[in-house]
């Protein structure tokens, strides 16, 4: 018979004393913090602890299989490289810059295993924002695949970094040497101690200056995050236990990049921790992903609700076999209602699904599936220890419930803080407590609804844009007087860039001639889409600032007229 356990009950069994997922005050950096008492000591711990795996399948890239031994004799061989020729210690930045390759997995194992910081750099950065993260870390060594280490390439000269490279065949400069050349095959692990409070990732969120912020996460915050993610499935299975036993193993795909948390975290992560089957794209294709779903049988889908709609709209989603999957969702960005409906109806077994985590929370946050997401499909779910979250005002202080202001986390998730910028930290973590940025209530179920973002962002099929960083870029086209950038509504991306442009007087601008000048300077997806140019000046209020929120409702009633 299935007990009727109430969200709360279920919690309660799940982390009480001498449980899995028992729940304690911890002392991180000398405050008491409540967190998972179990939770792997560091990285290094989680990917020793598959060693026991041999030849189960891991990692599935295009026509190559890597069984848990492979992949784990890679990373070792890699660790030994870093340590003994790169002379990588602990604390040492060591940068990667590639596509998902399965590479990737081994560079980011092998540096957080002994101790080095792994600075994930976003693929997609232009020449200039490659240069400005490598600078700002302060890299040692950058693992990159051939297109990325051209990008770098005189950064990489000027500051003398040594440089590995995936995948190519290419002749190379003096520093830089081949991934099989660097490994050193056969080695063993080197033996370092990793302690749970060191750093142990970078991973680049857009700063509204126009240059990312390098976000630090701890061993702890990530051991934690990756505990609270198995926690939740292990109260989600109590809560709505399966009917019958699922034929299928537990299996992800990876359809979002690795140098974002999302990819790096609850899904290649936690893949690790717990044992399953890593499935890796070259790069999003819904039909190819239909492909890898049937020829798989993958269970869970991990990506921006655009990528669920793909599926959906696909000319051969209705002739492939998706009944493997269980879960169809992911983040980034709210899912529009209909959506989840379809979401609902679409998939034999998939059931719709959509997490509320910050890099700066490693993606840990509120979770929202099921009944519940198709009873409040506007909301992003409830929290579940050790995770907390208030709705603050102003002031920071507490608003009763159901009142809207601004979104806090509290937990041992959370980063510790700005990488070279206490400015940044100082402005977003506050007496233990980070600002998220977003306005939201909390409904008196305890459902989360993110209503706004009160940082001026564009958010494009989970892709951060600061229209800040944008305009920056705009107003280095010398025909250009004034410009305003926001997000416009989309059907599929949920956002897109829009801008508008008031050009100099006698000056001429062309739609297509500022795109053209953009793309050198900032990453394509940045690049606004929507573009209207005129000579009359934009709207602005009494101190002078551009009225954004004006001009968008504007052009979005006339397209809605």
């Amino acid at each position: 018979m299935t007990e009727n356990l109430s969200y709360e009950e279920a919690i309660a069994r799940v982390t009480a004393p001498g449980e899995q997922f028992e729940i304690a005050d911890l002392d991180i950096a000398g405050k008491k913090i409540r967190g998972f008492t179990n939770a792997p000591r560091s990285l290094r711990e989680i990917f020793a602890a598959q060693r026991v795996r041999g030849d189960a399948i891991f990692l599935v890239y295009e026509n190559e299989r890597w069984s848990f031994a492979e992949t784990l004799a890679r990373i070792d061989s890699m660790a030994a490289a870093l340590v003994d020729d790169f002379s990588v210690k602990s604390g040492d930045r060591v940068a990667i810059a590639m596509r998902n390759y399965p590479e990737w997995v081994v560079a980011f194992a092998a540096i957080t295993s002994v101790g080095g910081i792994a600075v994930c750099m976003n693929a997609w950065w232009t020449a200039q924002e490659m240069a400005y993260g490598l600078r700002d870390s302060g890299t040692s060594l950058l693992i990159a695949d051939a297109e990325r280490l051209e990008r770098a390439e005189a950064t990489l000269a000027a500051l003398d970094i040594r440089a590995i490279v995936v995948r190519s065949e290419q002749a190379l400069r003096a520093g830089a040497v081949h991934w099989s050349d660097a490994l050193k095959a056969g080695t063993a692990m080197p033996d370092v101690d990793v302690a749970p409070d060191q750093d142990a990732t970078i991973l680049f969120t857009s700063g509204t200056t126009g240059h990312p912020k390098g976000a630090v996460s701890t061993h702890r915050a990530i051991t934690n995050s990756l505990t609270a993610f198995a926690a939740r499935a292990t109260v989600g299975a109590l809560l709505a236990p399966p009917a019958a036993p699922h034929p299928f193993p537990t299996s992800f795909i990876l359809v979002v990049p690795l140098f974002h948390v999302t990819g790096l975290v609850p899904v290649m992560l936690s893949c690790f921790a717990g044992g399953f089957k890593l499935v890796v794209m070259y790069k999003w294709d819904p039909e190819r992903a239909l492909e890898l779903i049937e020829r798989e049988q993958i269970t869970t889908f991990v990506g921006v609700p655009t990528m669920s709609f793909d599926l959906l709209e696909s000319p051969d989603f209705a002739s492939r076999d998706t009944q493997s999957l269980l879960s169809v969702g992911g983040g980034g960005a709210p899912a529009p209602p209909e959506l989840v409906q379809r979401i609902e109806k679409g998939f034999s077994r998939g059931r719709p699904g959509i997490g509320y985590g910050m890099t700066e929370t490693n993606a840990f946050g509120p979770g929202n599936s099921g009944d519940n997401y198709l009873r409040k499909p506007r909301s992003t779910g409830r929290v579940m220890p050790p995770m907390e979250i208030i709705i603050a005002d102003e002031n920071g202080e507490e608003v009763p419930c159901g009142e809207v202001g601004e979104i806090y986390f509290g937990g041992p998730t959370l980063i510790r803080g700005y990488w070279n910028n206490p400015e940044a930290t100082g402005e977003t973590i506050v007496n233990g407590w980070l600002k998220s940025g977003d306005i939201g209530r909390i409904d008196d179920e305890g459902f989360i609804y993110v209503e706004d973002r009160a940082k001026d962002m564009v958010l494009r099929a989970g892709e951060n844009i600061y229209p800040a960083e944008v305009e920056a870029a705009i107003y280095e086209h010398p025909a250009v007087h004034e410009a305003a950038v926001f997000g416009m509504p989309h059907l599929r991306l949920g956002e897109e860039v829009a801008s508008a442009i008031v050009t100099k007087r006698g000056a001429a601008l062309t739609p297509a001639e500022l795109q053209t000048h953009l793309k050198g300077l900032i990453a394509s997806f940045k690049v606004p889409t929507i573009i209207q140019v005129g000579s009359e000046a934009l709207p602005r209020n009494a101190s002078g600032k551009i009225l954004k929120r004006t001009i968008r409702d504007q052009w979005v009633a006339a397209l809605e007229s």
